[in-house]
């Protein structure tokens, strides 16, 4: 190419970016096309984002659920701003956005909005929830929300893993736990801070906002409530949460109650104390905290390139996740980013497990359980809140239960992390549940395949020190990797290094 052209060419970019420039900073720059040879080479094949939809007036209500696993038509709904939980009858709540209004725009156009605004510092979409704001919590004034700019976690490839242990080369994990607090609640809990902190500029009688917890939900909720200057309090389970779990809301300046129960107990009081005194109930009961999580879904089919993977593995407790990944995938199917969406798969512990009993019975009766002690503490619950929403999340994707033993989400773990990951019992959970439906030839060696890890393995730490200590009792800790004592001298260490490498191939 000649220097001239070259030149004009370089003005004719130059040109092109300023007239996109605005007081707005964008991370997008116009497509440059340099001709050569009459051959058309793209420098940059990124568009501007379409302009934001300012114009049309979204919004969302709350609905029975019942009204949206039906498929029937209701009367009763309320404002987002109004404090309700439970239906006229009882059930569950859903919220409803106005499709119309957001099928006023193509897949395209969302898709491409969407990615313009991922990993920008323009507030508030900088955050992997807010970015999606209009299909979350439309009406809301950015100056209301709280964010810590959650989401946009990695979606690792666990090539190792996958390669090593179970023949797939297209297995992948996202690690949710790679968050401000260290678990998925963070993409929830920033939706409902915000819309209690609206409230509350609103003149809303709210003294604070509680939640039950089996840990994570009260670290999410702790560290949003102390960055809006929202009391808290938070109602744990005593001894039965982890102290990386339970310094979380203590730090934060939680008002925390150690309760002689197990998380249903605490869930059960909650929901007693928030229905006499004016605060704010945060467990999953309330679907707000849904349409946060259920971003996560979205920011897969991204990470994808809109590509949608086969089969999504979700670790399963109070079962409210299982319905928001359902929920996020669902929405971008009608609202034409994706023709289709993965088959969902809901992972139990043993010791925790009735949703897995409900479905081997054929979903012929559910029974709530008194759930022992599991190393996947965020899920020992036998008595979910969400049981229904799960139930229509997994008939809609043909989904399936698995539950995985204490051994084997335990030996899972430690398999993963022996690969360079670093999880917790929580993803053992899912990654048993992958392993026995790879082992039964329900999920093939080609099948693109997620496993969402919803807690950072540094939660879990001493369960990972008793296993590869083998100090866990009645298991075998079969692939726990002890240190080697040895004597402060030189022949000592020769000796034992050369029988570790006698036995190691080295590459």
């Amino acid at each position: 190419m000649a220097s001239s052209q070259l030149f004009n060419s370089f003005l004719s970019y130059s040109f092109l970016v300023n007239s996109h420039s605005t007081s707005t900073v964008h991370h997008y720059m116009p497509k440059l096309v340099i001709k050569c040879n009459a051959t058309p080479i793209a420098v940059n094949n990124i568009s501007p984002p379409p302009p934001s939809p300012s114009n049309i007036n979204f919004s969302a209500k709350y609905v029975p659920f019942n009204s949206i696993s039906t498929n029937t038509s209701t009367t009763e709904s309320y404002s987002l701003d109004d404090i309700v939980y439970r239906s006229h009858a009882g059930g569950l709540l859903d919220i409803q956005h106005d499709m119309e209004a957001l099928k006023q725009f193509d897949g395209e156009y969302w898709k491409t909005l969407f990615d313009s605004r991922t990993g920008t510092t323009k507030w508030p979409y900088g955050s992997g929830v807010w970015s999606k704001k209009e299909w979350v919590l439309p009406e809301i004034d950015n100056d209301d929300i709280v964010s810590a700019f959650e989401g946009n976690s990695n979606l690792f490839w666990a090539e190792r893993y996958g390669k090593k242990f179970l023949e797939m080369n297209d297995l992948w994990v996202k690690h949710c736990g790679i968050s401000h607090t260290g678990s998925f609640k963070d993409l929830g809990m920033t939706v409902l801070v915000s819309q209690v902190n609206r409230l509350r500029k609103m003149n809303v009688p709210l003294v604070g906002v509680g939640c039950a917890s089996t840990g994570d939900t009260s670290a999410a909720l702790s560290a949003y409530c102390a960055a809006a200057d929202i009391p808290s309090i938070v109602f744990l389970p005593a001894n039965k949460i982890s102290m990386a779990q339970l310094v979380q809301p203590i730090a934060n300046g939680s008002f925390v109650l150690s309760i002689d129960t197990d998380f249903d107990g605490c869930m059960k009081l909650i929901r007693e104390i928030t229905s006499e005194l004016p605060i704010y109930l945060a467990n999953s009961l309330n679907s707000l905290r849904l349409e946060g999580q259920k971003t996560a879904a979205i920011e897969i089919l991204q990470q994808f390139d809109w590509e949608v993977p086969d089969w999504v593995i979700v670790p399963g407790g109070n079962l409210g996740n299982i319905y928001a990944f359902y929920k996020g995938f669902k929405m971008c199917q009608e609202l034409g980013l994706v023709d289709r969406i993965p088959r969902l798969v809901c992972a139990q512990a043993t010791n925790a497990n009735p949703l897995y009993l409900y479905y081997k019975s054929g979903w012929k009766e559910f029974r709530p359980l008194k759930a022992s002690t599991t190393f996947a503490s965020a899920i020992q619950i036998g008595d979910p809140v969400s049981v229904d929403r799960a139930v229509y999340a997994l008939k809609n994707s043909n989904g399936i239960v698995e539950e995985a033993t204490e051994e084997e989400l335990m030996d899972a773990m430690a398999l993963a992390d022996s690969t360079g990951m670093f999880i917790c019992p929580h993803t053992g959970v899912a990654l048993t549940a992958l392993i026995k439906l790879r082992n039964s030839g329900i999920i093939g060696s080609t099948d693109k395949t997620v496993v969402v890890s919803t807690a950072h393995g540094l939660k879990f730490t001493q369960s990972k020190i008793d296993y590869q200590s083998r100090e866990i009792k009645n298991m075998a800790c079969k692939y726990a990797n002890p240190p080697v004592k040895v004597k402060a001298e030189f022949g000592s260490v020769m000796d034992v290094l050369k029988k570790y490498l006698s036995n190691t191939r080295l590459h």
